[in-house]
């Protein structure tokens, strides 16, 4: 990274755009960039939702989507912590990021900061559907995104026991006191395995949650950087960016590891756990660390029809048509280590119990992917030190739920447009 010291503001409506990154967050910033008439350049190391984007739950689900750090966490306890099998897992480590990143999470980690955060999240969540549906209507300029966003209706949480399910009420509670709003109501075992045919004996009581969405990740994400070519934008794979140089006056230089460069007015940075090494040298020093999700998929006897979650066990499950993705895990560490099977064999043994008919040993598309998470789990969405370079990211596990609002807020604030007053929260320079 390489700055202009005497470097001017930047015009307030850019005329080109270079958005770093080819998952949800960054093609939904570029198709609303194009909204605001912004050329725009989309560049990837790998290609559409080659990361996070992938392999994820898909839900849009405002009575879940909350702040990552939470007491309930630290609960777990450091022995747990370091279990495989862990919901929660960090291994043993020596590296000065990740454990810089374990103490300021341990921080935020109280009930009185997880509060402040919930009520920032109570907003975005009332807002995030309305920007799906822009995505969905094409917007001024047409060809918008075909795939569907569905209706989770009922949108089932499952549990060994009464005394499991009120970990759950309470958060909800907790969630409605901080501005959220849930409708839900509670399940008898033999309620929620009529709605759900293949839940197993071991799902002894429930929760029915009302006003859930969910979408196909891979599908969705693909159908938008789809819309985002038709409207006009370049897509560029296998361009890995390693420096943002500012150029005052004359924009930015978005380098390349070959050593290839993109000039443009501007540029977004939206490379998920990578977003950190970009955006230090412009002032952003909130540690964004890989926070590792696994998923595979399985094709039961009887398909659900709808999400289904474990809240204890920390596991996810979302019917893609004629197969069932499972997901789980929260493991911090490097973001290129390989997929460890232990995280797979964790998830089948929490979730076994709970269904039947299921063939665990027939799973397919295994998957590990770096969700990238802040200590205070507020993401990093606006402008940094120089106004040619904004970043747009570090949803934890909400990137595909918070997507799209997060890329109309970087599009709004980029081309002098007004954004809402809890941006402020999610400042990259807080």
């Amino acid at each position: 990274m390489s700055t202009n010291a005497a470097a001017p503001r930047a015009p307030k409506s850019p005329e080109h755009v270079v958005v770093a990154g080819a998952g949800m967050v960054g093609l939904s910033t570029a198709w609303f960039l194009q909204e605001r008439g912004v050329r725009v350049t989309v560049v990837d190391r790998t290609g559409v939702a080659a990361g996070a984007s992938w392999g994820n739950a898909g839900w849009i689900s405002p009575a879940l989507t909350l702040p990552l750090p939470e007491p309930a966490v630290l609960s777990y306890g450091l022995r747990a912590m370091v279990s495989p099998s862990s919901p929660v897992y960090v291994p043993f480590s020596t590296d000065r990021q990740l454990l810089r990143f374990l103490v300021g999470f341990a921080r935020n980690c109280t009930p009185a900061r997880w509060r402040a955060a919930m009520a920032v999240f109570a907003r975005l969540n009332r807002d995030a559907l309305g920007a799906y549906g822009v995505l969905g209507d094409g917007g001024t300029a047409g060809h918008g995104v075909v795939e569907e966003i569905r209706d989770a209706d009922p949108f089932l949480a499952g549990f060994a026991s009464e005394q499991d399910r009120k970990i759950l009420v309470d958060e909800l509670a907790h969630v409605v006191s901080s501005g959220g709003a849930v409708d839900y109501e509670l399940l008898s075992g033999a309620e929620i395995r009529s709605l759900e045919p293949t839940l197993g004996d071991g799902v002894q009581s429930g929760v029915r949650m009302l006003g859930q969405r969910f979408v196909n990740p891979p599908a969705y994400v693909a159908s938008l950087a789809d819309s985002v070519v038709q409207r006009g934008a370049d897509l560029v794979t296998g361009f890995e960016v390693a420096d943002v140089v500012d150029l005052g006056a004359g924009g930015v230089d978005v380098v390349a590891r070959t050593g290839e460069r993109l000039r443009a007015d501007a540029v977004v940075l939206a490379t998920g756990t990578w977003l950190g090494d970009l955006a230090r040298g412009y002032g952003v020093k909130r540690v964004v660390q890989a926070g590792r999700g696994y998923s595979f998929t399985v094709v039961p006897d009887e398909m659900p029809k709808n999400p289904i979650y474990f809240p204890v066990q920390r596991v996810a499950c979302t019917p893609l048509g004629d197969r069932l993705r499972v997901a789980g895990m929260m493991e911090f560490r490097s973001p290129d280590a390989p997929l460890d099977p232990r995280r797979i064999n964790a998830i089948v043994e929490a979730a076994r119990p709970m269904f039947t008919g299921v063939d665990w040993t027939a799973r397919r598309e295994e998957w590990v992917g770096s969700r990238p998470c802040t200590t205070d789990g507020l993401p990093l969405v606006g402008a940094t030190r120089s106004p040619r370079v904004h970043v747009a990211g570090g949803h934890g596990m909400w990137g595909i739920a918070l997507g799209p609002l997060t890329g109309r807020m970087v599009a709004d604030g980029l081309t002098g447009h007004d954004v809402p007053s809890y941006a402020r929260h999610l400042d990259p320079l807080r």
